[in-house]
């Protein structure tokens, strides 16, 4: 990203921006697309993290399809410039409300820099996911340790795949990944399987492989297997499992917005959160999102945070024009 000093002391003295965005990956750089062509003044700030940096190519956005992440996030950063939007680089600390403006603002802090004035902020930093500590897998996440079939089943399709028994939505993702290939294991891991679990595994032709998992082989930088605690390899080329997904919230703390029952930030359908003025788009308020859902979640936030802000606009022009009105009022002549 490119860090526009000048302009960013530009926009401040000109009473800041519209809407800052803090988070640039497809979800972020979408809201501010929109909400640039729509002649609002728009900054984002972004961290230069994002959750598909692993993967080498994304697959299921249309038009995009086998497109590197690196490259789509560059290709919509040169489109905002276009639109004079502010790329920022640089985490945000904390998102403070403005006290007494009379109507949302808030003052979006980045680490080490100045803050940014914003009249509505949206946040789209996205989610980590926690990996089992097992030797070998983290350097293979992303390339042949995956978690998403639609993302990744394609490429790894009729190869010998396995799903590491995480979590409940192992089996699940174990009978999914059967569509994709006809050699599927689950490695039950830690998974405590029930006979249910196990009916419905035989009957879609997924093998069991009971005993702990010990690390992930790897020859000449590719996944060759999966070692068991007893010594046994399993040969895999591609393993699957569900990670532990966890929200990056951290600019929310302190703004008090309403979560749900698992802790994450809760919206309605155009990302609003319970806290007027503040949006949460992408994988922070949908975990399941892929990139073009997550782009898509941007436009549409974008569009009504647009309508709310020109309401905010009329009431104010409203205001502006019936004050001197008020103000010029004859005195009623007193009684006699």
């Amino acid at each position: 990203m490119s860090d526009k000093h000048s302009d960013v002391r530009v926009r401040a003295a000109e009473g800041g921006y519209d809407v800052v965005v803090v988070g640039g990956g497809a979800a972020g750089l979408s809201t501010a697309l929109v909400l640039a062509r729509a002649c609002r003044r728009v900054a984002v700030v972004d961290a230069g993290q994002p959750r598909n940096a692993p993967a080498a190519h994304m697959q299921g956005f249309l038009s995009r399809d086998g497109m590197a992440p690196a490259a789509l996030l560059e290709s919509g950063r040169a489109e905002l410039r276009g639109y004079g939007v502010d790329l920022l680089d640089g985490r945000v600390e904390r998102i403070v409300p403005v006290p007494g403006a009379g109507a949302p603002a808030f003052d979006v802090h980045p680490a080490g820099g100045r803050a940014l004035r914003a009249r509505r902020v949206v946040v789209a930093t996205g989610l980590r996911d926690g990996l089992p500590e097992l030797p070998g897998l983290a350097a293979r996440w992303g390339r042949d340790v995956l978690h998403c079939p639609y993302c990744h089943g394609y490429e790894v399709r009729d190869r010998p795949l396995g799903v590491l028994g995480t979590d409940p939505g192992s089996v699940g993702q174990a009978l999914l990944l059967r569509q994709w290939s006809a050699d599927v294991v689950l490695l039950a891991h830690a998974l405590d399987l029930s006979a249910d679990d196990r009916a419905r595994l035989g009957a879609r032709g997924v093998r069991v492989v009971e005993g702990e998992v010990r690390r992930v082989v790897v020859v000449d930088d590719r996944l060759h297997g999966v070692e068991l605690a007893d010594g046994a390899v399993v040969p895999r080329e591609a393993l699957f499992l569900v990670p532990q997904l966890a929200p990056r919230d951290a600019p929310l703390f302190g703004l008090d917005c309403d979560r749900d029952a698992r802790g994450w930030v809760g919206t309605d359908r155009a990302g609003r959160t319970s806290v007027p003025g503040v949006w949460a788009v992408g994988n922070l308020a949908d975990p399941r999102a892929q990139v073009i859902t997550a782009a898509g979640a941007g436009s549409a936030a974008a569009i009504a945070l647009n309508h709310d802000l020109v309401d905010e606009d009329t009431e104010r022009a409203l205001a502006a024009v019936t004050a001197p009105l008020a103000t010029a009022a004859p005195t009623a002549a007193p009684a006699r």
